[in-house]
């Protein structure tokens, strides 16, 4: 219904339900013709990708939390 790319999100985690400082996003395309099952294959696609480039971030103190903010 208009919506051309979806995505995910790694973050810090915090008392609140996906509310802490982003620490990375990556975006897939919404394709026409695509189900709730070919969208979230490829956004799952993503999620691998991303989540280990999140972590590495973070081991390597590329990415901390400071204040309630990514930095």
């Amino acid at each position: 219904a208009g919506i051309r790319i979806h995505g995910c999100t790694v973050h810090f985690v915090t008392s609140e339900m996906d509310d802490g400082p982003i620490i990375a996003q990556a975006a897939v395309p919404v394709m026409v013709g695509d189900t709730a099952d070919t969208l979230a294959a490829r956004v799952l696609k993503a999620e691998h990708r991303l989540y280990p480039l999140a972590l590495g971030l973070v081991a390597e103190g590329k990415a901390r939390m400071e204040a309630g903010r990514t930095v």
